[in-house]
């Protein structure tokens, strides 16, 4: 069986590096963008089974890549979990997320969410 692709767009550098070591001791193949990477390219070329999309990045609106993910036929089924350290679980999940953490949160959460969003 074939390891799950977790797409990563997150700017704090410290959490990515946190995020691709426990992902990939979970299984999970991990391929993080940088900051200012066009994430709804990236989806369409890396082909993920999930992104882990920050809310607040550095020269993007987490909630505006949702949208447009949403807004075309091929991202729009693609599972997203969204994270952020302000609560902003209501506002995520009205723009289509399919799962919120709030930050900071346990390896535990974010593992159960993703094989969640994967089955």
């Amino acid at each position: 069986m074939s390891k799950a692709k977790i797409l990563l767009a997150e700017d704090d550098t410290t959490m990515v590096s946190l995020l691709k070591t426990l992902l990939k001791m979970e299984g999970f193949d991990v391929v993080a963008l940088s900051d200012d990477e066009d994430v709804p390219a990236a989806v369409r070329s890396e082909k993920p089974a999930v992104l882990l999309l920050d809310v607040h990045l550095s020269h993007q609106s987490g909630l505006n890549i949702l949208d447009a993910l949403r807004s075309q036929s091929d991202t729009a089924s693609l599972p997203v979990i969204m994270s952020s350290g302000a609560n902003l679980r209501d506002e995520c999940m009205m723009h289509g997320a399919d799962g919120f953490l709030l930050k900071p949160y346990m390896p535990d959460d974010l593992i159960t969410m993703l094989k969640h969003a994967i089955r």
